[in-house]
C-alpha cells in the first residue's frame, strides 16, 4: 500500500497548513497587536496560560495512544531499543548543540540578528531535547514497522522524558552560555510533560474500561483537536514573530540547515547500527525514524516558556514543525526503497 493511503489527507498536507498558519498569524498580528501582547501577558511563573491550555489540547491525545505497559516488551527487541535510546539521549541532543554552536554561532552569524543568536540556539537544542511521541505511530506505520516495538519505545522514551529532559536542556543551554531559569524550565517540566502523562493515563484507563470499541472510537473524535490545537498555537506564536519574519525571511532557512543535518544524520546512523546488530527492517525502520523525529509540540511550549512568544527559541522550534512532515516522509521513504539492501 502507499505512503498517500495509509497517512491521511490532513497530515500528508501539514506543512502547508503550517505555512497558512504563518500567513494568518502574520497578518493578525498586524492588525490587532494590542490583543496579542495581552494573550502574552497572561503567564504563571513565565509560563503562558493560553498555550499551556492548548499544548493540554495537543499532547493529551496523542499520549492516550501510550501503554506504558508496552515496556515490557523491551526484552523482545533489545538491540533495537539500545539502538533508538542511544540516538535519542546519547547523540541527538548533543549533535545538535555541537551543529547549533557551528552553523548559528560560526558560519551563518552573519546573516542572524546577533541579539538572538543565543536565543535561536536554545531554540534548537529543545527542539532535539525529547524524541517524539505521537507522530511516530504514523511513520512507523507507514515502513511497515513492528507495532510492539514502536509501542514499548515511545513508552521507554516518554517515562526516560519525566526526567532527562530538564537535566539535558539545562546542561546544554550551560555549556552554551546561556541563561536557563530553573524555576520556569521545571515548571514548564510539570506543566507539559507530567500533568500531560497523568491525565491521558488516567483518560486511557476510563476509556479502555468502556471497551476497546469504545477507545478507538473516542480517539478518532479527540485526534483533530491535537491538530487544531498546534496550528492555533502556530497562529498565536507567528502574531507575535510577524515582524521579525517580514524583514528576515532568511532567518527561516538558515535555522532549517542544522535541522535537516541532525534528522538525516540520526535516522541514518540509527538505520545503520541496526543494520550492523541484523536488527530485523520492521523494527530498525522505526528505530530510525523515532531516533530522526522531534517532540516538536514541547519544544514549542518549552520554548514559549523559557523565552517569549517573541524570542529566537520560539522561531527555531517552529521551523522544526514547518519541516517536520515532508523530511520524516523522505526518510520513510529511504527506509522502504533500501530494503533489500539492509536485508541482504
Amino acid at each position: 500500500m502507499s505512503s498517500t493511503k495509509k497517512i491521511s489527507h490532513f497530515e500528508r498536507n501539514l506543512t502547508w497548513w503550517v505555512l497558512g498558519c504563518i500567513v494568518t498569524g502574520v497578518l493578525l498580528g498586524k492588525l490587532s497587536p494590542v490583543m496579542f501582547h495581552s494573550i502574552g501577558e497572561l503567564k504563571l511563573a513565565e509560563v503562558n496560560l493560553p498555550v499551556a491550555l492548548l499544548i493540554w489540547v495537543m499532547i493529551i491525545p496523542m499520549l492516550i495512544k501510550v501503554d506504558f505497559g508496552a515496556m515490557r516488551e523491551v526484552f523482545a527487541h533489545a538491540k533495537g531499543i539500545a539502538v533508538t535510546l542511544g540516538i535519542n539521549w546519547l547523540i541527538k541532543p548533543f549533535s545538535m548543540a555541537l551543529l547549533a554552536w557551528l552553523f548559528i554561532r560560526h558560519l551563518f552569524a552573519a546573516w542572524l540578528p546577533a541579539e538572538q543568536i543565543d536565543s535561536y540556539i536554545a531554540g534548537l537544542i529543545l527542539l532535539a531535547a525529547a524524541p517524539c511521541t505521537a507522530m511516530v505511530f504514523v511513520w512507523s506505520n507507514l515502513c511497515d514497522g513492528e507495532p510492539r516495538f514502536t509501542l514499548s519505545q515511545v513508552a521507554i522514551n516518554d517515562t526516560i522524558m519525566l526526567f532527562a529532559f530538564a537535566p539535558i536542556v539545562a546542561l546544554l543551554l550551560g555549556l552554551s552560555s546561556i541563561v536557563v531559569p530553573w524555576q520556569t524550565l521545571l515548571t514548564s517540566v510539570l506543566i507539559f510533560i507530567i500533568v500531560p502523562v497523568l491525565l491521558s493515563q488516567g483518560l486511557r484507563r476510563y476509556l479502555l474500561a468502556q471497551g476497546q470499541a469504545s477507545f478507538d472510537n473516542a480517539q478518532k473524535r479527540i485526534q483533530p483537536f491535537s491538530m487544531a490545537a498546534l496550528l492555533l498555537t502556530l497562529v498565536l506564536l507567528f502574531a507575535f514573530q510577524g515582524e521579525q519574519i517580514l524583514s528576515q525571511p532568511v532567518v527561516i532557512a538558515l535555522l532549517a540547515v542544522p535541522i535537516l543535518i541532525q534528522v538525516y544524520f540520526n535516522a541514518l546512523l540509527a538505520y545503520w547500527l541496526n543494520k550492523q546488530f541484523k536488527v530485523a527492517h520492521c523494527v530498525a525502520g522505526p528505530s530510525a525514524l523515532i531516533g530522526a523525529s522531534n517532540f516538536f509540540e514541547l519544544a514549542v511550549a518549552t520554548a514559549i516558556a523559557l523565552f517569549g512568544f517573541e524570542s529566537g527559541a520560539a522561531l527555531a522550534t517552529v521551523v522544526g514543525v514547518l519541516i517536520e512532515v515532508p523530511v520524516m516522509l523522505s526518510i520513510v521513504a529511504i527506509v522502504n526503497r533500501s530494503r533489500s539492501w539492509y536485508e541482504s
